[in-house]
């Protein structure tokens, strides 16, 4: 039988060589992918798994938010309840004498007298480094988040001098009448007691520097969340995603490589400082305890305690929320981080989950689904976003 030459299954019209035998397997597949396609789409980067002192970090700084993010509305109930309840108590039964209700003790010494040195030594560098950050350098944004101190300082000032006037103004040295000892200094100086309206400065300080730490370490709610807004950012620009609910979409390029650098290198400064404000907050209901059993009268301390809930409320609650006000409250900068989402879209969040994770049969929490069950899910859930998208507009 006579044989004949096997036709190719890919003619060519050129000629056959070693170069041109490769370029015509290539050029002549059944499937050949274009590679000067942009890939565009994709699912968002995921974020680097933590390592074991992270975790631990992660842990402490968790506990400690449970006692120095502890709900402020709360905290003052206790506050004036302990300072009328307790102080009446104190005030008609003997407590018993112990370590703390010495007044020349290590910690009212030490601490309790300077304390308002040691609150602006945590609070200016918290300040700085977290308006530095959410303001992408801007100094402007920086002095407007320090002049709380400087508000709060003045207050501080203002209400103690007036403490002091209203004693010496309305107060008598007893069992005497001689002017020289009509002053609280000459008349201790003698011997003699003083007695008049001791507005409890200590119950006032206590009070008004843990309701400062507690506002100003509000900024560190959802502040470990601000890199992967950063990363989703970046992503979304580059593969031309929605263009809106993303807090971060007015940062210019600039702002934006700023924001992820500079988050990233006082992100661990912050921990330290908000740890640090966490023994503080300890250490002031302690010695405020201290200072509600054992010394002043219960008008002294509820008056004292009044005006520091008083002050707190006007500045942070009412003066740093105007509109129009040069004072920026705490977290606020370029973007916003820490807003509470509404009910409405944790309520399509959680459909959409249930539109992708289905009720089938599950593996490790994971569904288990065909290919047939997969399209029809994806094309739910594309169906879910368009209507989402929709009614956003």
């Amino acid at each position: 039988m006579a044989t004949g030459k096997r036709r190719p299954l890919h003619p060519s019209s050129g000629g056959a060589g070693a170069s041109s035998s490769g370029n015509l397997r290539s050029s002549h597949l059944n499937f050949r992918p274009n590679m000067n396609t942009e890939d565009r789409g994709g699912t968002r980067p995921t974020s680097t798994p933590p390592s074991v002192g992270l975790v631990l970090v992660t842990m402490l700084i968790h506990v400690c938010k449970k006692w120095l993010l502890f709900d402020v509305r709360l905290r003052i109930a206790i506050y004036c309840s302990a300072l009328f309840v307790v102080s009446i108590v104190a005030d008609f039964l003997p407590i018993p004498r112990t370590y703390f209700s010495k007044t020349d003790t290590f910690l009212n010494q030490v601490f309790v007298k300077w304390s308002w040195g040691w609150l602006l030594s945590f609070i200016i560098p918290w300040i700085t480094l977290t308006s530095y950050t959410l303001g992408c350098g801007r100094r402007v944004i920086v002095a407007k988040h320090l002049a709380r101190v400087a508000v709060a300082t003045f207050a501080w000032w203002a209400w103690t001098a007036t403490f002091r006037q209203l004693e010496n103004q309305f107060g008598r040295c007893l069992n005497t009448r001689d002017p020289l000892l009509q002053t609280k200094p000459a008349c201790l100086l003698a011997g003699r007691f003083w007695s008049g309206l001791d507005v409890s400065g200590h119950a006032f300080i206590l009070i008004y520097a843990s309701l400062i730490l507690s506002e100003e370490a509000s900024a560190f709610v959802g502040w470990e969340g601000i890199k992967d807004l950063v990363v989703r950012e970046e992503h979304t620009r580059i593969t031309m995603g929605d263009a809106t609910s993303r807090p971060l979409r007015n940062l210019s390029m600039t702002d934006l490589g700023f924001l992820k650098q500079t988050h990233q290198a006082l992100t661990p400064y912050l921990r330290g400082l908000f740890v640090g404000m966490t023994i503080q907050q300890l250490l002031w209901d302690l010695m405020l305890a201290t200072t509600i059993l054992y010394f002043h009268t219960m008008v002294e301390k509820f008056s004292g305690g009044l005006l520091a809930i008083l002050t707190w409320y006007i500045t942070y609650r009412w003066w740093y929320k105007l509109p129009k006000l040069r004072i920026s409250p705490p977290s606020d900068g370029l973007f916003k981080y820490n807003e509470a989402k509404p009910s409405k879209e944790a309520g399509s969040t959680r459909v959409r989950r249930n539109t992708l994770n289905g009720s089938g049969p599950r593996f490790m929490g994971m569904p288990l689904r065909t290919g047939q069950e997969g399209a029809e899910n994806l094309n739910q859930t594309r169906a879910a976003e368009s209507e989402q998208s929709m009614s956003r507009d």
